[in-house]
């Protein structure tokens, strides 16, 4: 090489081997450099034996990917780029038209809307179930029936499921259950071994996590993951993760692995300030209902006790409220407008406590005899003090008067 140019391209120079630091190294890469065209044949993207591809994994994202399933207790891993990209990518790889997929009532509401909207449109059927009535589930499950999907806790209103008992169901049906795990994250409960010491063990077919929340931690990285224990699922859902054509990007994969090591620090600390709000909240003329699955009263406590551990086992960092019918939803507005260490924001599992009030009625296919009627309010808790943040609530409670 005689061109400067070129040797700015093909330099010879390789850094010696042995580097070690606490983070994972960061590889971004589309193409991927092959020793040999016999070798370009050989190598197989299904495996991580090899690199092929940069959509087909790196050792930055193969790193994520076994790390994730050592929290959730799977084998296999696939990244997508956000939580609802991964119950999408489930229900596309294992659900064809004619076939039916079963959603708790309760579920996350993009989750529904894409059965109302896409599968619908391609032939899918889907039905609600509630998902505090196991028997509900099991008269709704049909030969039609492929997939059902599941939530511990659901979303907003957070009851607690007996999902023990529904995962029986599916299994005793042979019917794949797919477990939305993004409350849980793998430290409240073990997704596949629900019952630890009991053989065999008891699990759901696939575990699919938002790591958006939790795992990132930071409110600013959108990503999810698909885990299974089982190889030949997980075949099935890789090839239609690599014919969609799913990846993340490798700085997100760098932001999560950051996040990871202290996720449990901040798992814990977001329940501790979780409980100690919602317990004050319990005591407020305001609410007609609190709603936490560590408190006794709030709908599914004692399946949440019996799969959680304890009464100290994990409940993460949500909560909701339930406006007593005498405060209309302008009220409960200004109430959320007045906060001011709560922002007003979707999500959760950030530095920041969010706050959103919602219109249930709208979401449900009718009003959930376990709910007290009112106006709806959820609270994700950050990483500030209690104290302060039970002053800003106080404060804004005053505004209702």
């Amino acid at each position: 090489m005689t061109d400067p140019t070129t040797a700015l391209i093909h330099h010879p120079y390789q850094p010696p081997a042995g580097f070690a630091a606490p983070q994972p190294g960061v590889f971004k890469a589309s193409t991927v450099f092959f020793p040999s065209v016999s070798a370009m044949r050989e190598f197989d993207w299904k495996d991580k034996t090899a690199y092929t591809y940069g959509l087909h994994g790196t050792p930055t994202t193969y790193t994520l990917e076994e790390r994730l399933c050592a929290l959730e207790g799977g084998q296999q891993c696939l990244l997508v780029p956000s939580g609802l990209a991964a119950i999408a990518s489930v229900s596309l790889a294992l659900l064809h038209a004619g076939d039916e997929v079963l959603i708790p009532d309760n579920a996350y509401g993009p989750s529904k809307a894409l059965a109302e909207g896409e599968l619908k449109h391609w032939g899918i059927s889907h039905r609600y179930f509630d998902p505090m009535c196991p028997a509900d589930l099991a008269a709704k499950i049909t030969p039609q029936t492929k997939l059902v999907w599941l939530e511990a806790a659901g979303s907003v209103t957070l009851e607690f499921p007996d999902l023990c008992e529904q995962v029986r169901i599916c299994k005793a049906s042979g019917v794949y259950c797919a477990l939305d795990n993004t409350w849980g994250a793998g430290l409240a409960f073990a997704p596949f071994d629900l019952l630890p010491g009991v053989q065999p063990a008891l699990s759901v077919d696939i575990s699919i996590h938002a790591l958006t929340k939790y795992p990132s931690g930071g409110g600013d990285v959108l990503m999810g993951s698909i885990i299974t224990q089982d190889e030949a699922l997980h075949m099935k859902l890789k090839l239609c993760h690599m014919r969609l054509g799913l990846g993340v990007g490798a700085n997100d994969a760098e932001m999560v692995l950051r996040s990871l090591p202290s996720m449990a620090l901040r798992y814990r600390a977001h329940d501790a300030s979780t409980r100690e709000l919602a317990l004050w909240c319990a005591q407020r003329p305001e609410f007609a209902q609190v709603l936490h699955p560590a408190l006794p009263n709030s709908p599914g406590h004692a399946h949440w006790k019996a799969l959680c551990g304890n009464d100290m086992g994990g409940a993460a960092g949500l909560f909701s409220v339930i406006f007593k019918p005498e405060f209309s939803q302008s009220q409960v507005d200004g109430f959320c407008n007045a906060l001011q260490l709560f922002k007003i924001g979707y999500s959760w599992g950030g530095p920041i406590s969010l706050v959103v009030p919602y219109e249930l009625a709208s979401m449900r296919q009718h009003w959930p005899s376990h709910l007290q009627q009112g106006t709806l309010v959820r609270f994700s808790i950050g990483l500030e003090a209690a104290s302060d943040l039970q002053a800003d609530l106080a404060k804004a409670l005053s505004t209702l008067a």
